[in-house]
Parts: C-alpha cells; structure tokens; sequence
C-alpha cells in the first residue's frame, strides 16, 4: 500500500474516533489483501477481493465472524479511500447455528485461582472474573476505576467495545486482594502495567497467564480468558440476578445477547425430571 493511500485511511479511521488497536488492525486487514496479490490494494479488481474472501473462508478455514470483520474493512477502505460507488464484492451469508460458548463450574473457577500463587497474576484473573470482563477492559484498567467506598462498591469501564462507558460489580472477596496487590506492586498509570510500568499489560501476556493456570489446574474447557466472562454471567444468572441486570453488567447493546446465557445452567437442568421418569413412576405404581 502507498503512502498515500495508507496516510488516507488512517485519517479516515482518527476522524471516526477508532481506537488506536482498532486502527492498526484494519490497516493490516487491508495490508494482508495487498500482500496476498502483491499489488496496491486501489489496482485490484472486485473479483479480485471476492475470489480473497473466499479463500479465508475455504483455505484458511477462518470463522464467519472472522472474515465479515475483514470484509466490513476492506468495504471500509473501498468506499472511503478508493471512494468506490458500488462495491461489488459480498460477505456469503452466515451459517444458521447457534455456539453455546465454554463455561467453567465455580469448582473449576476456585481451582483456577489456587493454581495461580503469583499475586499479580491471580488478582488480575480473579479481577475478570468477579467483574465478567473483557480481555480489553481488564488490561485498560486504572487504579481510580476501582471504587471501593462501601455505598458504592464498583468497577468503572471506560471506553470499552462500541466506546461505551459502564459500571459493574466489585467483589468484596477481591478487594482485600487488591489491597494486598496494592501495598506490595504499587501501581500507579495503570492497575496491571506491563514490563516497565510505562504501559498496560499486553494481551498476549495475559492469555499466556491463563492458559498456564488453566494447565496447572487440570481444566480442559476454555481456549482464552473470556470464558472467565461467560462464566461470570452463568454464575450470577443462577445465583438469581435478573436478565436485565446483567445485560447492564456486560455492556450488552442488546438483551437478545444476554438471553444465551440462559442455555448455560447445567446445574438447572440436572434438577429437572424428565416426564419419562414420571410416566414410568405412574406405571409402577398401578402395576
């Protein structure tokens, strides 16, 4: 890509108040395009950018959501660089199918925080945890988020996925572990700050720190930190918090994205009595 074109999609990204991760990652969307052809992306044909699509998907076996993220880029760049009129290149449709997401048991959630004996590193997986965060909300924390006056008792997010602000819960459980993480790392910019302390923890660190634990403790379930997430909302769902409430939490945009979470209560479903086992008790008794 040229000077030129890259120094115009970059304006175009800061001027829609795009994050600074969100701007690298669609200009090596489109670089990997250019890369692919070894051509400038604005000489490159919409069969071309079809044809590309399609090998994420056949060739490189990339997930639906995966490759309509590289698809609303490369739309991004075309009609807002190239200033196509019309682009004819489209996102094949999504599978019809619904992935119920990975969820540990509280018993593994405890033996995922006791496998865990480096201070930093256990606060910051137990801090996800107890506030069903993200791994971009935990590693962006700050010290002055943590608002731990006893009428308050909660976790400011700022800025998270569709630049929203939010407050969640804050674990009294967890706050007698900051403490102690405050008194011995003090931490000043940031509340996890990465090697230096000029800047946060990386998100690469932190997936390392959780798939160590999670070896160390025996749990096979989870591939990344957001399962801690999908286990916070499966948790408080069962421990009688409301849809609406935890759609609060998480930030969801829409309650449709919360209700998942109802499909994710083991615990529910082995209480419950399949009328098999009713209609065989009724038989037995009249026999």
């Amino acid at each position: 890509m040229s000077t030129e074109l890259r120094e115009k999609f970059i304006t175009h990204l800061k001027l829609q108040r795009y994050s600074k991760s969100t701007q690298k990652n669609y200009f090596l969307a489109v670089k990997s395009l250019s890369r692919f052809y070894n051509q400038s992306p604005d000489t490159l044909s919409p069969e071309q950018i079809q044809a590309y699509i399609l090998y994420l998907i056949e060739e490189r076996k990339l997930s639906w959501g995966s490759v309509n993220n590289v698809c609303c880029v490369i739309l991004c760049f075309c009609r807002n660089v190239l200033h196509w009129e019309e682009t004819q290149f489209k996102m094949p449709p999504r599978p019809r199918m619904t992935k119920i997401p990975s969820v540990l048991s509280e018993e593994e959630i405890k033996r995922l925080f006791d496998a865990t004996t480096n201070l930093k590193h256990r606060v910051l997986l137990k801090t996800a945890y107890s506030a069903g965060l993200r791994l971009s909300e935990v590693i962006r924390l700050r010290p002055e988020h943590i608002e731990s006056d006893p009428s308050r008792m909660m976790i400011r997010v700022e800025q998270s996925k569709g630049r929203k602000d939010r407050y969640t819960v804050l674990s009294r459980a967890l706050l007698s572990e900051l403490r102690e993480y405050w008194r011995r790392y003090q931490p000043r910019e940031w509340l996890f700050p990465g090697r230096g302390g000029n800047y946060h923890i990386g998100p690469t660190t932190v997936h390392q720190i959780f798939v160590r634990a999670k070896k160390k403790a025996g749990i096979i379930r989870g591939r990344g930190l957001h399962v801690l997430r999908h286990s916070f909302a499966t948790h408080m769902l069962y421990h009688g918090t409301d849809l609406y409430t935890l759609k609060q939490l998480l930030g969801h945009t829409s309650i449709k994205t919360t209700t998942i979470y109802l499909h994710l209560l083991p615990e529910r479903y082995s209480q419950l009595t399949s009328p098999l086992d009713h209609l065989s008790a009724r038989i037995e008794g009249e026999s």
